[in-house]
């Protein structure tokens, strides 16, 4: 194995996290609740970024990585294969884009018909909870999720939502858990005072307009296009606030793997980190590269996508599992993670560092 020398602290840099959590004066609330660092709650910083290190397997490994082709938050999965990123790690990665159940493809990974998979947090951390042997080694980027309203509604924040009804594509769906969230601490139920509605994901905008749901909520591309098609309000997204430093997407690999053959599972994730930096560098030619798993959307729309999403904020360590942790917490909020679950310890177990 051939690895290229880099300080743990330039890699966290070339994550575009400044410092480990650790080293940040934490926001502390009462109760048992995780501690919120203010690195969380701060506005974006620019930083620069260092090169991802490199690590070569000594003989050619194939690997199976699972994604899902019909969103943008994966670009990096073919952006890693066509730049030739994986390539130079000495990994033969083939794709599978799943259409599956999250369980599905949990399980998929966690018995080896699977190495790894690309997927969203909050759908995932309840099957994780569930105890599939995988192991969330890098956060991929922030952002793609938004509430969309008409602007004749006049709605424009979501207080304005209690009592409405809402459409959504999936009842499990990350961005139906991520804005139940968000009601919940603004005193609203997500259960009482919200009805969430199911229908295709592309008739959401029909719905509206026939004013059988008051607002909806998905992620890109097909969000972004229908906001810019139908000129629609963009109520809010899972980059406002706190949230403006928290991952959405995230990278699992199987326990096995991790144990077995570690310097794979770490080239795999070198790999969609360098991905990652390069989208944020070169948004144009990342849009390119996805544009044809999209082609309702032209590149150019595309690249604006991916320029409104934190591709640089792919956190790793202490970072990562500070991360998982409040995220644990919120879904024990609206009951989608048990009680007796402990946030800190969960985080812990479910995330794997395979970058030391």
């Amino acid at each position: 194995m051939t690895k290229h020398p880099v300080s743990r602290r330039g890699l966290i840099a070339a994550a575009g996290v400044a410092l480990p959590l650790g080293l940040a004066a934490p926001r502390v609330f009462a109760g048992n609740r995780v501690a919120v660092p203010d690195s969380l709650l701060a506005p974006p910083i620019c930083h620069a970024a260092l090169p991802v290190p490199v690590t070569v397997v000594p003989q050619k490994h194939a690997l199976k990585l699972t994604w899902n082709a019909n969103s943008i938050c994966t670009v990096g999965v073919p952006v890693a294969q066509q730049k030739g990123f994986f390539a130079k790690r000495n990994l033969d990665v083939e794709l599978i884009n799943f259409g599956g159940s999250t369980d599905q493809l949990l399980e998929a990974i966690a018995t080896s018909k699977a190495d790894a998979g690309v997927g969203m947090a909050l759908r995932w951390l309840k099957p994780l909870e569930q105890g599939f042997d995988v192991r969330i080694t890098t956060g991929v980027h922030g952002g793609c999720i938004r509430m969309l309203a008409s602007k004749d509604s006049g709605i424009t924040t979501l207080q304005q939502l209690k009592g409405k009804t809402i459409g959504v594509a999936d009842l499990g769906s990350p961005d139906k858990n991520f804005f139940s969230i968000r009601f919940a601490k603004l005193g609203i139920d997500p259960l009482a005072d919200i009805e969430w509605k199911v229908y295709p994901a592309d008739l959401l905008g029909q719905a509206l307009k026939k004013g059988e749901i008051q607002a909806f909520t998905g992620g890109d591309p097909l969000m972004w296009l229908l906001r810019e098609r139908d000129n629609l309000t963009e109520v809010a997204t899972n980059l406002d606030g706190e949230y403006a430093h928290r991952t959405c997407c995230i990278l699992g690999v199987r326990g096995s793997l991790i144990r077995d053959d570690k310097p794979a599972a770490t080239a795999l994730t070198e790999a969609i980190l360098e991905a990652q930096q390069f989208t944020v560098e070169n948004p144009d030619q990342a849009a390119a590269i996805f544009a044809p798993y999209a082609p309702s959307a032209k590149p150019e729309q595309l690249a604006a996508m991916l320029r409104s999403h934190t591709h640089g904020h792919h956190p790793i360590g202490t970072d990562l599992q500070q991360e998982i942790a409040l995220y644990a917490e919120e879904l024990q909020r609206i009951s989608v993670i048990k009680p007796s679950t402990n946030p800190q310890k969960f985080a812990a177990k479910v995330y794997a560092n395979v970058l030391s």
